[in-house]
C-alpha cells in the first residue's frame, strides 16, 4: 500500500466514510437536479460530465423510461470499443480450441504433477505449468488467463461507456445473484457465453426463464458440479446393460470388437466423465442447495435438507456433453437419472425424466418466498442496504401479479417514493467496481485499455468473475468499509488523477475549466451533490495542491464513495 498524500489527510478522508457524513453535503443543486444525480448514481454507474444537464433537458421520467427499454437504445460507440478485444465474442468451443492447453499438454501436465510427488507445492506446480505452456504455446492463439483478463476489461468498458446504463447495472446484479467462478477448470471458457447468451438475453424478462437458462448453462452445471450428479444406482444399471453382450456405446467397442479412439467414444457418449481420481460418482447436492438458498427461496424460504436431496434427485442427468472435446453444451442423460418419484416442498413429483427438474424450476420461480427474496435483493441494490419493508412488499406483489416480470418489478422499485426520498440519497457505499467505473465516468477520462482498471478493482478485493463462493459479492457497506480498503480506494483515486493508471488519460484542464478557482470547479464536476464541510476543512489543510492532487482527493472523498 502506498499513501500519496499526508497520512493524516488520507486517514481523515477514509475514516469519515465509516459512518454517515456528520453534515449534509453543501450543494448548489436544486431539487430536480438532486433527483437526477441520485438516479444517475443508482440506475447508472454515476454521471459523466454533461449528463445532469442532458437528463434535465430530456426529463428524468423520460430518461428512466428509456433506460427501462435498453433494447431501443443504440450503443454503437461501445461496440466499436469492444471490437478490439479478441476473445469476448468467441463461443466456448472457439475459446477452448484456441486458448485451452491441448490434450497432449494436459497429459504432460498430469505426468509432471505425478513426477513431483503426492503433495507438490503450489510454486512447483505453477513452475511446471509455465514450462509446459511455453512448450505448447505455438499451438495456441493465446493463454487461458487472457480469456478472463479480456472479459474483465470488457466489463469495465461496458460499465463506463454503454448508453444502456441501467441494463449494465441489472446484468451486473444478475451475474452476482447467479454467481459463477471463472477460475475453476474449464469455467474460464464457459463464463463468457454464460453472460452473453444466458444472463443478458433474460435480464429483463420473466424470472422463471432466467432461472431455467442458468440451470441449463454449462457454466453453472460445471461450477456447482451438477454435471457430475447421477443416481447412485445408475452405475450398476449401466453395468448390467454392458454384461448382456449387446453393443454398448458407453463400453467403447463396436460390433467388430475393436476399441475405438477415446475422442470418438467421448464424442458419441452423452454420459458425464468420472469425477476424478478417488471420487465416487453419485448424487451431488451443491446446485440443489444453491438454487433454493441463493437463487430463489432464500435461506429462510421454508425448505429443508430433505428438500435439497429431493431436488438434487430431480436434477440428476442434467449434464454437459462435449466438455472434453471442446464442444460444451447442455444435455439431459436419462441413463443416469434417478427414476423414482420425489417430494419437493410437500408436493409429489412423479418420475418423468427431464420434466421433473423443469417442474421444480417452475415451483421455485412461482413461490411466494422467491417473490419476496428477489424483490428484497433488487430493492437493496437500488434503494438501501436495508430497504423499506413496505417497498419490498409492493415489489413482491408486483412479482407475483406479473408472473415474475423482472422489468415490472424494477419499474415499481425505481419509480417508488422510497427510491426518490432524500434519505435514500448517498445511502449506499460503492463497491470497488462501482467506485472505479464511476471515477472514470465522473472525470471524463479516456480509456484505451481497461485491464489496469480491472486489476485495480481486484486489488480492492473484488476480482471480476472470480468470486469463488456461490453467494457472490456483498452489496452492503460493511463488506467494503475498512481502513485498509478505504486507503486503497483513495490511492487509486490519486493514481487515476495523476495519470498513473495504465491505459487511462484524464484531461484535468478541461475538467477544471478556466475559472479562478479550479478546486471548486473540480468539486462541482466530480461530486455534483457537493462536499461536506468536514471534507472541505480536511482538504483546506493541504497547502499548495495542484489540480491532479485536488481531483484525486475529491475522488477519494467520503462523498464520492457513496451513491
Amino acid at each position: 500500500m502506498h499513501i500519496a498524500c499526508r497520512s493524516w489527510t488520507c486517514l481523515a478522508l477514509s475514516l469519515a466514510l465509516a459512518g454517515r457524513p456528520d453534515a449534509a453535503p453543501q450543494s448548489t443543486l436544486d431539487e430536480e437536479e438532486a433527483r437526477i444525480v441520485h438516479a444517475l448514481n443508482r440506475l447508472a454507474h454515476g454521471p459523466r460530465p454533461g449528463d445532469v444537464e442532458a437528463v434535465r433537458t430530456m426529463g428524468l421520467a423520460a430518461w428512466i423510461d428509456r433506460q427501462l427499454r435498453p433494447e431501443d437504445i443504440r450503443d454503437d460507440a461501445l461496440a466499436s470499443r469492444l471490437d478490439g478485444i479478441e476473445t469476448v465474442a468467441l463461443s466456448s468451443a472457439e475459446l477452448m480450441e484456441g486458448y485451452a492447453p491441448s490434450r497432449e499438454a494436459r497429459r504432460e501436465i498430469q505426468k509432471r504433477r505425478a513426477e513431483l510427488g503426492g503433495n507438490p507445492s503450489q510454486e512447483d506446480e505453477r513452475k511446471a505449468r509455465r514450462e509446459l505452456m511455453r512448450k505448447y504455446r505455438g499451438d495456441m492463439k493465446g493463454l487461458p488467463r487472457q480469456v478472463v483478463e479480456e472479459l474483465q476489461a470488457a466489463k469495465v468498458l461496458r460499465a463506463v461507456y454503454s448508453e444502456r446504463q441501467l441494463d449494465e447495472v441489472l446484468v451486473d446484479f444478475w451475474l452476482n445473484h447467479f454467481n459463477v467462478f471463472a477460475d475453476k477448470g474449464a469455467g474460464r471458457f464457459l463464463i463468457g457465453a454464460y453472460e452473453r447468451d444466458v444472463i443478458r438475453p433474460h435480464a429483463w424478462g420473466r424470472f422463471e426463464d432466467l432461472l431455467k437458462a442458468t440451470a441449463e448453462s454449462p457454466a453453472m452445471l460445471f461450477y456447482l458440479d451438477n454435471w457430475l450428479s447421477v443416481d447412485p444406482e445408475a452405475a450398476s444399471r449401466l453395468g448390467e446393460r454392458r454384461n448382456t453382450g449387446k453393443r454398448s456405446r458407453i463400453g467403447g467397442r463396436g460390433l467388430s470388437g475393436r476399441r475405438r479412439p477415446a475422442r470418438e467414444r467421448m464424442a458419441e457418449s452423452d454420459a458425464p466423465p468420472p469425477q476424478g481420481r478417488g471420487r465416487r460418482r453419485g448424487l451431488n447436492e451443491n446446485y440443489a442447495r444453491e438454487i433454493m438458498e441463493l437463487h430463489t427461496l432464500g435461506v429462510d424460504g421454508g425448505y429443508t435438507q430433505k428438500d435439497v436431496t429431493e431436488v438434487a434427485r430431480c436434477f440428476t442427468g442434467w449434464t454437459v456433453r462435449g466438455l472434453r472435446d471442446s464442444k460444451p453444451e447442455f444435455t439431459f442423460d436419462g441413463r443416469v437419472h434417478d427414476r423414482g418419484d420425489k417430494v419437493v416442498l410437500g408436493r409429489r413429483i412423479e418420475a418423468g425424466g427431464k420434466d421433473e427438474a423443469d417442474r421444480v424450476i417452475h415451483m421455485l420461480a412461482s413461490h411466494p418466498s422467491t417473490a419476496r427474496f428477489v424483490s428484497y435483493k433488487l430493492a437493496r441494490r437500488f434503494v438501501a442496504d436495508e430497504p423499506p419493508p413496505a417497498l419490498v412488499d409492493r415489489a413482491a406483489a408486483t412479482f407475483r401479479s406479473t408472473d415474475g416480470d423482472i422489468r415490472a418489478v424494477v419499474d415499481a422499485i425505481v419509480r417508488s417514493a422510497e427510491f426518490a426520498a432524500p434519505e435514500a440519497r448517498a445511502a449506499k457505499v460503492k463497491t470497488p467496481f462501482e467506485l472505479v467505473v464511476s471515477a472514470v465516468r465522473a472525470s471524463g477520462a479516456e480509456v484505451t485499455d481497461a485491464r489496469d482498471l480491472a486489476r485495480r478493482v481486484a486489488g480492492m478485493g473484488m476480482p471480476l468473475y472470480l468470486q469463488q463462493a456461490p453467494t457472490g459479492y456483498k452489496e452492503t457497506a460493511e463488506a467494503w468499509v475498512s481502513t485498509s480498503g478505504l486507503l486503497a480506494r483513495l490511492n487509486f483515486a490519486l493514481d487515476l488523477a495523476a495519470g498513473k493508471v495504465s491505459g487511462v488519460r484524464m484531461d484535468l484542464d478541461a475538467l477544471a475549466g478556466a475559472g479562478r478557482d479550479p478546486a471548486s470547479a473540480l468539486a462541482a464536476r466530480l461530486v455534483p451533490a457537493g462536499l461536506s464541510e468536514s471534507t472541505k476543512e480536511t482538504l483546506a489543510g493541504e497547502d499548495g495542491l495542484d489540480s491532479a492532487r485536488v481531483a484525486g482527493l475529491i475522488l477519494g472523498s467520503p462523498e464520492f464513495q457513496r451513491r
